[in-house]
């Protein structure tokens, strides 16, 4: 089989890449085009504001590992995944789902987030029952969506403060903090309610969830560790971020997921961190400086081109 020219492997990286997180090898399905077309001006978050910045960033590859570590410590929220997705089936359609989730919140109008957070409500009223030991769960109950949101932020806030790019030049060193108090908009829309607004606070309500977590189960953990469908090349950059995210857990869940968390900062450690940022940096040059996402945002709120599909 002839190689490919060189010239054309930054575009079937590209396409490869924005396949597996938002189901199109575009980037743009339709509800990424929803970004430009619906609804006028800013929306949830502030342009090139901090969300805008983290959730634009390829730390949140790293980030989602870590989340789906922690969303799995807690066993009604885990129910729920097991029991209503299929996810061991395909999980790159379960990812594309989030990512709708997350980038229509970032990036949407007001009309559009609002709307997407309906669907998702909409969604969470199926997802309901008991689990086998007889405890009921439903996706829609305020404490385990507050959990999930935890879990989430804590897992992007460290991916970002450890293989992102730097925030502090931009936004000081409190920006953790106006992080954490900015996207927690999104779970209060979802019913979450009782968010914590600031790091110290993110980590004292991580805290308090210790009684009622539970081990990762093994063949989750697993699973995490090497999804199944990824070509080789795939497979040795997905390490890369599975590594580094097992050192980015929190320490109130790094146990129950059988990994080393934050704070273990031998050179080991360091090394593979600075591997995987290296990683995300490669992928950045191929990919561009923005996302489909946020260069359908830029071009609504009239800071950026159009994209080129809208030509």
């Amino acid at each position: 089989m002839p190689s490919l020219p060189s010239s054309n492997l930054p575009d079937l990286a590209r396409r490869a890449f924005r396949a597996r997180v938002s189901g199109d090898p575009t980037g743009a399905p339709d509800w990424v085009r929803d970004i430009a077309l619906v609804g006028t001006g800013e929306g949830w978050f502030e342009p090139d504001g901090v969300v805008w910045h983290v959730h634009g960033d390829l730390s949140t590859l790293v980030g989602g590992v870590g989340a789906l570590l922690g969303q799995g410590a807690h066993p009604l929220a885990l129910a729920g995944v097991q029991r209503h997705s299929a996810y061991q089936l395909d999980p790159w359609a379960r990812l594309a789902g989030t990512a709708r989730w997350l980038v229509v919140s970032t990036f949407g109008s007001a009309e559009l987030a609002e709307r997407e957070s309906a669907r998702v409500r909409g969604m969470h009223t199926r997802v309901r029952g008991t689990t086998d030991d007889g405890r009921a769960y439903s996706a829609g109950d305020p404490d385990l969506l507050r959990w999930v949101h935890l879990a989430f932020t804590d897992a992007f806030l460290a991916a970002q403060a450890a293989v992102g790019r730097d925030l502090r030049g931009r936004f000081g060193p409190r920006w953790p903090d106006t992080y954490v108090a900015e996207w927690a908009r999104s779970a209060e829309r979802l019913g979450a309610t009782d968010l914590p607004s600031s790091e110290s606070e993110l980590a004292e309500a991580l805290a308090a969830y210790a009684p009622v977590l539970e081990p990762v189960p093994a063949d989750l953990r697993r699973f995490l560790a090497g999804p199944p469908g990824l070509s080789p090349p795939e497979q040795l950059f997905y390490r890369g971020l599975s590594a580094a995210a097992a050192l980015l857990v929190s320490p109130t869940v790094a146990p129950l997921a059988g990994v080393p968390g934050r704070g273990v900062r031998g050179l080991p450690e360091r090394g593979q961190l600075a591997v995987t940022r290296a990683q995300l940096r490669g992928l950045q040059l191929a990919l561009g400086s923005h996302s489909p996402s946020e260069e359908a945002a830029r071009y609504r709120v009239g800071i950026g081109p159009a994209p080129a599909w809208a030509g």
